[in-house]
């Protein structure tokens, strides 16, 4: 039989055109489902294991508090948000180059018949602790709220400041 009268050819096309007609066949039929296509098969694991790991939170909860730390050559300033805390339940301690904050946020107990349908605000007690670059001189530390935001200006001691040195022509 000749080449044309092959089953599934039409005649009078060449073997070129026949390949392409059958690779756009088979990519209309991974398209619509019908046939097999790998990165298509991905994306249902991809969506199926995604499902099943939405319901675990085990994630780590992030630091608390959060902080924002400027560092200058005088010294770093630090910001930490802390809501629903008072100052008066705020431990702050200073020691060479490391910064300790700690604390208690409480919370309201919800009514007796009260159902929990989501608790995303961190309680209990907290601590952080900050290694900066350089030491601090406690003695000359400042500690503003306002707001529910905690301002600690961390000078550094003089003797660890950095100095310019001029040179000079010999």
């Amino acid at each position: 039989m000749p080449p044309a009268h092959r089953r599934g050819t039409v005649p009078g096309t060449s073997a070129l055109h026949e390949r392409r007609r059958t690779n756009g066949m088979l990519n209309n039929l991974n398209n619509t489902g019908r046939g097999f296509d790998p990165v298509r098969q991905m994306r249902f694991a991809q969506r199926d294991m995604s499902r099943l790991f939405d319901n675990l939170r085990v994630a780590a909860p992030p630091d608390f508090p959060p902080m924002n730390i400027w560092a200058g050559s005088d010294g770093a300033v630090v910001t930490a948000e802390i809501p629903g805390v008072v100052p008066e339940d705020l431990d702050i301690a200073v020691h060479q180059n490391t910064v300790t904050l700690r604390g208690n946020r409480s919370t309201e107990p919800p009514a007796d018949d009260a159902v929990v349908h989501r608790q995303e605000r961190i309680t209990g007690a907290f601590a952080r602790n900050l290694v900066l670059p350089f030491r601090v001189d406690g003695d000359r530390v400042t500690a503003t709220f306002r707001n529910g935001v905690l301002r600690l200006d961390l000078p550094r001691p003089e003797a660890d400041k950095p100095h310019k040195i001029t040179v000079s022509r010999v």
